[in-house]
């Protein structure tokens, strides 16, 4: 399979001296379309800073990051910038769902910083296939958690981008509402041949992912 993402070799440190902390240590990973991907470890392994490498916000101090074979570093920050809104959808613990706008107006406001005009069947097809048209009217905090999460997932999809970068996505769930939301991850990858790489610390996530790394103190391997 072709990789979307890929990191090669890829270092990263902080600091200078005595102060040196290497946060990535020669990371190889792949993500390939229609793949769900976990990565796993503990608290400070290194798995934020993977995440924002792989995103393109922060540069490795060495190796490279490829996104559909486009080396990340080479290009300029509004290249990265643009690239990063065209290609990478984002799911944070916390949906990040703004508070003031309905589920429609979510993805009304995605298209309007695209300046483009309101896909509103696309839309009702992403509310349709995650269980969520009858909640378009709703605000966040009318939502339960893993509806809010549902919605992100919608909202992640909803400009097809090549890959979805999931920051501990039930962070804040229980446990059957952590288990829908990453079924419902599973499926999407799969039906809509993305790739979708989901950083937990909850190994009993796992189960539903096609492929598993694990990354202790900047040390990763495929499990």
């Amino acid at each position: 399979m072709t990789a979307v993402l890929e990191l090669d070799h890829v270092f990263k440190k902080f600091g200078q001296g005595h102060t040196l902390v290497t946060a990535l240590n020669d990371v190889t990973f792949q993500a390939a379309r229609g793949e769900f991907v976990a990565v796993i470890g503990p608290s400070g392994s290194g798995k934020s800073t993977f995440l924002t490498i792989a995103a393109g916000l922060q540069q490795a101090t060495s190796g490279r990051v490829l996104l559909n074979g486009q080396q990340l570093d080479q290009q300029s920050e509004n290249q990265r910038l643009s690239y990063r809104f065209q290609q990478v959808g984002f799911i944070l613990q916390s949906s990040n769902l703004m508070p003031f706008l309905t589920v429609q107006e979510q993805f009304i406001l995605v298209d309007k910083l695209a300046h483009r005009a309101f896909r509103k069947e696309r839309y009702e097809q992403f509310l349709t296939d995650l269980d969520l048209d009858h909640l378009s009217a709703s605000f966040p905090n009318q939502l339960s958690g893993g509806e809010r999460q549902r919605v992100a997932i919608a909202r992640a999809l909803y400009n097809d981008p090549s890959v979805i970068l999931a920051d501990e996505p039930t962070a804040s769930l229980d446990t059957e509402r952590s288990l829908d939301v990453v079924q419902r991850l599973a499926d999407e990858a799969h039906k809509r041949q993305k790739a979708i790489v989901m950083v937990t610390h909850d190994t009993r996530l796992i189960k539903k992912c096609d492929s598993v790394y694990e990354i202790i103190d900047g040390n990763m391997q495929k499990n």
